[in-house]
């Protein structure tokens, strides 16, 4: 059963919450029947999924599209869906772009960032808001960890604060000392949801790419679960040797007694 915000906000400190991404309806239909209770369609499609060298160059037509398949797969899931790069940076526009997203399928829209007026006027609007600080893709530099200092950290602990205050029923922390998150996590009353932010906070999120160990490349702070992209050559290079001997599809006649007399 589809969770709402609030039920979200009940499992603080109760019941940690599992959240994957995904960006295809099979992945979605799998992670519903796992009872995975949130899938995020992050930007993230845009690097592990479109060849992008940045989340920068998603735009509301690429997350409209991957709402949608997940949405199918996964009728029964909260879905919170990513605002693309400046698609949220003013709060008339943050509403229109929400807006769509809510259409193809989400229930919750993310925003990184101090954007307090934009998730005011989207809570306002009646569409719930995933906050998200510490290391910001679509404006950070660089992929190093962010917090270590203490100013940095206590504009950190700032911007949490902020985001709470604004509306927000859950909020990403990403890539922070593992003693910030613990203390942000203790600090507020909405879900910490951490990604390489430590074991204290109320949940944890994983791009589903570097779960699966599909690609070339996964951040330190992921584990890969399987090692999907090993199966994948393996499954080509032995198809296209099955092709070369011809024992596809002559293999596959002789087993099921079918073919063209």
């Amino acid at each position: 059963m589809k969770l709402q915000p609030w039920e979200f906000i009940e499992r603080k400190g109760r019941e940690a919450i599992a959240m994957l991404t995904a960006y295809t309806c099979p992945v979605a239909r799998a992670l519903e029947r796992a009872g995975i209770p949130v899938i995020l369609v992050g930007d993230t499609v845009g690097m592990v999924e479109m060849g992008f060298d940045s989340t920068r160059q998603v735009t509301l037509e690429h997350m409209e599209y991957h709402i949608g398949a997940v949405r199918r797969g996964a009728p029964d899931t909260h879905i919170v869906g990513d605002l693309p790069y400046r698609t949220d940076r003013d709060p008339d526009t943050a509403l229109a772009s929400a807006r769509r997203l809510v259409a193809a399928g989400a229930d919750s829209v993310k925003l990184e960032g101090d954007k307090y007026q934009v998730i005011r006027h989207l809570v306002g609007n009646g569409i719930p808001v995933c906050g998200h600080t510490g290391l910001l893709p679509q404006t950070a530099k660089g992929f190093a960890k962010v917090g270590r200092g203490e100013a940095e950290a206590q504009r950190i602990r700032e911007e949490a604060k902020g985001i709470e205050e604004a509306g927000a029923f859950m909020m990403v922390m990403e890539h922070i000392p593992y003693e910030l998150a613990g203390v942000i996590t203790g600090e507020r009353a909405i879900p910490t949801i951490g990604i390489g932010a430590g074991p204290e906070c109320d949940g944890q999120v994983l791009v589903i790419n570097d779960a699966l160990g599909l690609g070339d490349y996964w951040p330190p702070f992921s584990k890969q679960y399987a090692h999907a992209s090993d199966t994948i050559l393996k499954v080509a290079r032995d198809f296209a040797g099955e092709v070369a001997s011809r024992a596809f599809p002559d293999n596959i006649i002789r087993m099921t007694g079918t073919g063209h007399q």
